[in-house]
């Protein structure tokens, strides 16, 4: 007989007490539909139907066991989501590497397959909630990013806390206490690390030229500071801005940590009318290591 592995104990582990714990109190069940409408009934701005906020994974009978709130449905998050009870999943971004959720170009794919096999065989659902969080007022994502920077005391608008006004903070030590507080190994800056940095206005996540741009020509913002973007496009921008002479600066953070904050605070966002099954938010790692921090995260 082979031995099982620690991995694949812990997993097999967090199935058992998952179905254990069913139907013990003689209540009705929680469900993935359940939780779905009251994620609708709550989140405070009329829901759409032209959105990539759905279940991707399982179905809305799913019996739900615990909740994890998660900024990105990696493998490693689902499994470690499973190995601690928890069957459904809110993730911020789609698990299947398209914002749009299709796999019909690379269905029949091993690594998707995997996926797939994992979350049928576990009985798990995955709830896509993106675009309403971020229509929440104020915005989830940016909400949750200024209260883990802790910028609380910055914030021009708590209602809008996308724009910032600091005391004229080097950048370069402007970038050193983000990349602290986010544990962010691979932060990349572009402008003078002695520029001061007052006015900041923040694009979490994906921040393409088109939005991009036009923020960082406004007079009043000194640095931007995002999650991703192409580099041979708003970068390049920043870039030429610096060489002309322009006091700007560009940050990027990386996609999944400028986000993560964001269902840090989802996660207690759920707890507030979720009751019945356990809560937790769970991080996801930093995918790219540095050389010059060979350890992930």
């Amino acid at each position: 007989m082979n031995p099982i592995s620690r991995r694949e104990f812990v997993i097999a582990g967090g199935a058992v007490v998952s179905q254990i714990a069913l139907g013990q109190t003689g209540k009705p069940q929680l469900t993935a539909g359940d939780v779905v409408e009251r994620i609708k009934k709550n989140v405070g701005v009329p829901w759409l139907t032209m959105t990539v906020d759905h279940l991707v994974a399982g179905d809305e009978s799913i019996p739900v066991q615990g909740i994890a709130s998660v900024m990105m449905a990696t493998q490693e998050v689902i499994e470690r989501a499973a190995a601690e009870g928890k069957n459904m999943i809110v993730t911020h971004e789609t698990p299947y590497y398209l914002h749009q959720d299709k796999t019909d170009d690379i269905r029949g794919n091993a690594v998707l397959q995997y996926k797939l096999d994992f979350l049928k065989k576990h009985n798990m659902a995955i709830f896509h909630f993106h675009d309403h969080w971020h229509a929440h007022h104020p915005d989830g994502i940016a909400q949750g990013m200024m209260k883990q920077l802790g910028w609380e005391q910055y914030v021009d608008d708590a209602a809008n806390p996308k724009h910032f006004t600091f005391p004229g903070t080097p950048l370069a030590k402007f970038a050193k206490d983000i990349s602290d507080r986010l544990h962010d190994h691979n932060m990349r800056v572009v402008g003078d690390p002695s520029l001061p940095v007052r006015k900041v206005q923040t694009s979490w996540g994906n921040c393409g030229r088109e939005a991009g741009i036009p923020i960082m020509s406004k007079p009043d913002v000194d640095v931007l500071v995002c999650g991703e973007t192409r580099e041979w496009e708003l970068v390049e921008y920043a870039r030429d801005a610096v060489t002309i002479g322009q006091k700007k600066g560009l940050v990027i953070i990386g996609h999944v940590l400028s986000e993560q904050g964001g269902m840090i605070l989802c996660a207690d966002w759920l707890k507030s009318f979720i009751t019945e099954v356990p809560i937790a938010y769970i991080p996801t790692p930093e995918p790219f290591w540095n050389p010059s921090h060979p350890t992930k995260g």
